[in-house]
């Protein structure tokens, strides 16, 4: 936040650089002189902070851990880093009338923006998200709760959720419970903390608003730019390049909402994906804010868009399939296959990675800003092809059986198994309660069979002596 924070007395700084006192005092594209650079109030005040305990009794302490943020400083914006060869922070200054130039100070506002959406998430599910499921019929699965089993409870909080062979041996012999109690227990037990059908359609909801709002407020503040139609505009004037209000918000909004994924992705639905979920969120996080502080706007804002479009259809299908819609959610899912395979495999890399890429160079020199830049579109568009691979599995399901099962990221790796042996443990008792009744039945109908064939013999028997006297 510091070096964030650099900024000059005439309240311009090329990005917030720490410029030399060289450079301060050279004259800028239009003869004005740009003044030496100096704290904003909150870096002062966290320096303040940060060095007020130890400036009295270790005073050499506050002089190197001032050097060092300056060195850092003055390391971290480097102009071959972050502006072409032959292009320095002075001749990226922009007059009042020319518009604002993107400034690494204004992504300070994100953080407070990503706090803001996990409140107004929280004040969504309980008010709009939960009435909809009910609506919508949306279910949650009865579970079996596990029995209190205090050594059971403790090994399942401390060691492991799922233990080995082994050690449901040593359970079973310090409960006195037998193995496939203990296996019981511990599957009963992973069901109870796993989220219901209603909390994911919440999550799924919150999302799906989101990007719908996103979509159609970047959609409206693009389709009048030439570089949406014309991708070789992106580059027209590169790097100095004024940034709009509409596409400032657009960034600090997509940057404060990723950031809230990010922060709250402990208490969000764990899925197979989940590691990839994280690494997607700190790639994107990285790629919209290296894109704004080198000012790669105009092709972030398309980033942005392409992956909107597709994500407004996966949430809908989502909570679709949470409430049940089953031939709805088939149709949506077939709608959102299409709309990602081609957007995330077609336009993201012949248009928007080709343009960074190739279609870039004809306007400047490669830079270490175009290596990283472009490293990180890369590593986007390999989960994409990872996420497009578990799609086509799933529409491979739908053409062979006529339906979509389940989603193949939805659920956590285990959970699918576990369901599976609750229910054929339930089938199994079922079948033995119908196998007990049919013992029940065949017995008593072997007893009744029984008591006729005995009622039949003395009642011929009887026949017999009667017609004894008779015949003689």
């Amino acid at each position: 936040m510091l070096m964030l924070c650099r900024v000059a007395d005439s309240g311009f700084a090329p990005l917030g650089v720490n410029v030399s006192e060289e450079t301060a005092e050279s004259d800028g594209p239009a003869g004005m002189r740009l003044p030496p650079p100096r704290l904003c109030a909150s870096g002062e005040l966290l320096l303040r902070l940060f060095l007020s305990p130890h400036r009295r009794t270790f005073p050499h302490l506050h002089h190197r851990s001032a050097e060092r943020m300056e060195w850092l400083n003055e390391w971290l914006w480097r102009e071959e880093y972050w502006l072409p060869p032959g292009i320095g922070w002075k001749d990226t200054h922009l007059d009042e009338d020319q518009g604002h130039f993107p400034l690494p100070r204004d992504l300070l506002c994100t953080l407070p923006l990503a706090f803001t959406f996990i409140v107004l998430r929280y004040v969504f599910e309980r008010v709009v998200a939960v009435p909809l499921s009910r609506c919508l019929g949306v279910k949650d699965r009865i579970r079996i709760q596990a029995p209190s089993v205090p050594k059971l409870e403790a090994f399942y909080k401390q060691t492991s959720r799922q233990p080995s062979q082994p050690e449901v041996l040593a359970l079973s012999k310090q409960c006195g419970l037998s193995q496939r109690k203990i296996q019981t227990w511990f599957r009963h037990r992973r069901n109870q903390d796993r989220p219901d059908n209603t909390k994911k359609f919440c999550e799924a909801s919150w999302r799906f608003v989101f990007y719908l709002t996103a979509f159609l407020g970047g959609l409206g503040s693009l389709i009048d730019t030439p570089w949406f139609w014309d991708q070789t505009e992106c580059w027209r004037g590169y790097p100095k390049q004024a940034v709009a209000t509409a596409h400032y918000w657009y960034y600090m909004l997509e940057m404060g909402f990723y950031l809230s994924l990010l922060l709250s992705v402990s208490v969000d639905v764990k899925r197979k994906d989940f590691k990839e979920q994280v690494i997607h969120h700190i790639a994107t996080l990285f790629l919209i804010g290296f894109s704004y502080c080198a000012n790669y706007v105009r092709v972030g804002t398309l980033v942005m868009l392409v992956h909107d479009s597709s994500d407004i259809l996966l949430e809908s299908a989502k909570m679709l399939h949470y409430a049940v819609w089953t031939r709805t959610c088939d149709s949506l899912f077939v709608v959102f296959a299409v709309v990602f395979l081609v957007s995330r495999l077609v336009v993201f890399p012949c248009r928007v990675i080709h343009t960074t890429l190739l279609v870039s160079l004809d306007f400047y020199q490669p830079f270490f800003g175009y290596y990283f830049f472009n490293a990180l579109l890369l590593v986007l568009q390999a989960l994409h092809i990872f996420w497009a691979y578990l799609i086509l599995r799933m529409v491979n399901k739908f053409i062979f059986k006529g339906k979509v099962e389940r989603d193949e990221r939805s659920d956590e790796e285990s959970e699918a198994d576990d369901n599976e042996d609750e229910d054929k443990e339930h089938k199994k008792e079922a079948d033995e309660v119908d196998s007990g009744q049919k013992t029940e039945r065949s017995n008593s109908k072997l007893t009744s069979l029984a008591h006729n064939c005995v009622l039949n013999n003395l009642t011929n028997q009887r026949n017999i002596n009667s017609r004894m006297p008779k015949a003689r």
